[in-house]
């Protein structure tokens, strides 16, 4: 892919790999959090790791948003699609997500669920067009990144007058999560990790800007650089943090600059704030009821809201147990020390979310294997 290779290229890896252990203090440990799952997969497939001094670790933090999803969410939209009026359109990595009791999107349809994967909210309206006399239910998921699309497509719906589409919303705000991790006593209380700073996740700032961050590297003094998601991206991205950290500065840069501005994505900002409003509080997997860390559909467009429009059933089903998924997303625990991980966990035979979603920790360990020759070699 044009441009692609100049962020590949090994000659510049070797420079990058010397300049950082030139300058990491062998006197320090430097714990990096690499916040979205996109970064962790890089890290991975091109061994970034291996290449890092000893005292520079990254730590994998929640930006999967599969991940982070919780099992009762997922018994929800499994409830909306075991109903006889409903298709229920999803992307395809929530389909294998395990939900209460062992199911999940996969199982339900194989039970008799009109559950369909699509590729984008186009999709899901073209179907709700050529199905007026069924209820179209979008099962909308992700971060910053996703939620535009999804406030396209309701006011598309609303245009051509579909009454027979909704939306069932699950997005989810990155600031609110990185405040958490730094704030919330819960997560303390629950082994959380001590981070050093942070790699800001790249698509999400695309949209939201690089300003959002500025909070956290005043008020917590954790520097922030966002990242893009090639190998000499997060390299450099880890130099920058190292250099912060050793001259004492906590502020937010921007490595990504051919593709984040400052201030993002002003046309589809207001799109989501056309549509969207934030709900008072959300579970997440692994970081439990987070406030102001997600976003509901406004009354305005409430025909098209899936949470209004049918009765949903609560639920309050567990994780499975032994699953380190919870722990591995808030960087307490690596996948290698999930006793599941590798034996009856999976991508077959998925436990987890971690394990399921594209941009997992425990799929990202599993993939590239790195695990299994000598350890922990990349992690």
């Amino acid at each position: 892919m044009k441009y692609i290779g100049e962020f590949r290229d090994r000659e510049l890896a070797r420079t990058l790999a010397e300049a950082i252990a030139r300058e990491a203090d062998t006197g320090r440990d430097y714990r990096l959090m690499e916040f979205c799952g996109g970064h962790t997969h890089a890290i991975f497939r091109y061994g970034v790791q291996d290449l890092m001094p000893e005292n520079v670790t990254f730590v994998h933090g929640p930006g999967c948003p599969v991940c982070v999803l919780p099992v009762r969410r997922i018994d929800q939209a499994i409830a909306l699609a075991e109903r006889e009026e409903v298709i229920l359109c999803t992307y395809g990595d929530t389909m294998r997500v395990p939900a209460g009791r062992g199911r999940s999107l996969l199982r339900a349809r194989a039970e008799g669920a009109d559950v369909r994967m699509v590729w984008s909210t186009r999709d899901a309206l073209e179907i709700a067009r050529k199905h007026p006399e069924r209820q179209v239910v979008f099962f909308a998921i992700g971060f910053e990144t996703t939620t535009p699309p999804t406030a396209v497509a309701i006011l598309q719906a609303a245009r051509e007058g579909l009454e027979n589409f909704s939306v069932f919303c699950n997005h989810v705000l990155t600031p609110a999560a990185i405040l958490n991790l730094l704030e919330s006593p819960e997560v303390r209380e629950l082994d959380g990790v001590a981070i050093d700073g942070f790699l800001g996740p790249s698509h999400v700032s695309a949209v939201i800007g690089s300003r959002p961050y500025e909070f956290f590297a005043e008020e917590y003094r954790k520097p922030v650089v966002i990242a893009g998601f090639e190998p000499l991206d997060v390299m450099q991205s880890a130099l920058m943090l190292i250099r912060q950290l050793n001259e004492g500065r906590a502020e937010v840069e921007n490595e990504y600059t051919r593709v984040v501005s400052r201030e993002g994505n002003r046309k589809a900002q207001a799109l989501v704030a056309e549509v969207f409003e934030l709900r008072r509080t959300f579970e997440w997997r692994g970081l439990g009821e987070v406030p102001y860390s997600a976003l509901r559909i406004k009354g305005q467009w409430a025909a098209f809201d899936a949470e209004r429009r049918f009765e949903i059933p609560d639920s309050r089903a567990a994780d499975v147990r032994g699953c380190e998924c919870p722990r591995i997303l808030r960087g307490v625990k690596k996948p290698t020390d999930c006793r599941l991980f590798g034996t009856v966990c999976t991508p077959d035979n998925p436990m987890g979310s971690c394990m399921v979603s594209s941009e997992g920790a425990c799929a990202a360990y599993w993939s590239y294997g790195r695990f299994r020759d000598g350890g922990e070699a990349a992690a």
